[in-house]
């Protein structure tokens, strides 16, 4: 079930729209309005205010939702194309006038050259795994115009582990790298399918960005170990480094 889109398409069209419930694989249950989608932008965080000030056209806004931060570029009058994998909403997204949406998984798409890719609200996460980062970021990085930027934003998990008295960190040894979550959707009482979903520390994003052939810049940080990164396709790579 689109539970996701199923929310926000109760909110958009004024029906009861409670909290979305959402079970973390550390057990705890956080909550999530459906308003929070339709926030306007003086209602955005500051990351999300200053990667909206960034982007140039055209703009592929991966993971739209219900389109806030498109709608925001397009009344700029920038081009912009909003992508979700829930027909809800891109429903949603739609009926509030973005002009261009596709309805599939990241993963999938591979048509268009783009100025900026848009991942906000923690966007990073649609990696799923460390081990996919690079992967993920080199797909992204074949969606891109040359000197084309991708603007993302995640969170430092650390802050979850105790820290001792050397100024070390304790990670359990059998839970891999620490920013790997595993989500599951719960709304009006029914549970979707657990996901995975990727928070990164800035050096480890750095890295694999490297990898993928893309240079790193962490633009800012936020109040609480989030931060927003720019990830730029070089308009020119030298090709004797793949000799």
């Amino acid at each position: 079930m689109d539970f996701l889109g199923k929310a926000l398409l109760d909110h958009w069209q004024g029906r009861p729209a409670p909290d979305l419930r959402i079970h973390t694989s550390l057990g705890s249950v956080e909550t999530l309005s459906p308003a929070y989608f339709f926030r306007p932008f003086e209602q955005m965080p500051g990351l999300e205010q200053m990667a909206l000030g960034l982007a140039v056209g055209p703009v592929l806004d991966i993971g739209c939702g219900a389109g806030s931060h498109s709608l925001i570029l397009q009344e700029r009058g920038l081009t912009c194309t909003g992508l979700d994998s829930s027909p809800g909403a891109i429903r949603v997204a739609s009926e509030r006038g973005l002009q261009n949406t596709f309805c599939k998984n990241i993963w999938d798409f591979k048509s268009g050259k783009y100025a900026t890719l848009l991942l906000l609200m923690n966007g990073a996460g649609l990696a799923g795994s460390l081990s996919q980062l690079a992967g993920f970021l080199e797909h992204l990085a074949s969606l891109l115009a040359p000197g084309g930027q991708i603007l993302l934003d995640s969170s430092d998990l650390i802050y979850l582990y105790e820290e001792d008295d050397d100024g070390g960190v304790w990670v359990p040894a059998d839970q891999g790298y620490y920013g790997e979550m595993r989500y599951r959707w719960e709304y009006k009482g029914k549970k979707g399918k657990t996901f995975p979903w990727l928070f990164v520390d800035y050096p480890t994003l750095a890295a694999s960005a490297a990898q993928a052939g893309l240079v790193a810049e962490q633009v800012a940080k936020g109040p609480h170990y989030d931060y927003l990164a720019r990830l730029v396709r070089p308009a020119y790579q030298n090709p004797a480094k793949n000799v």
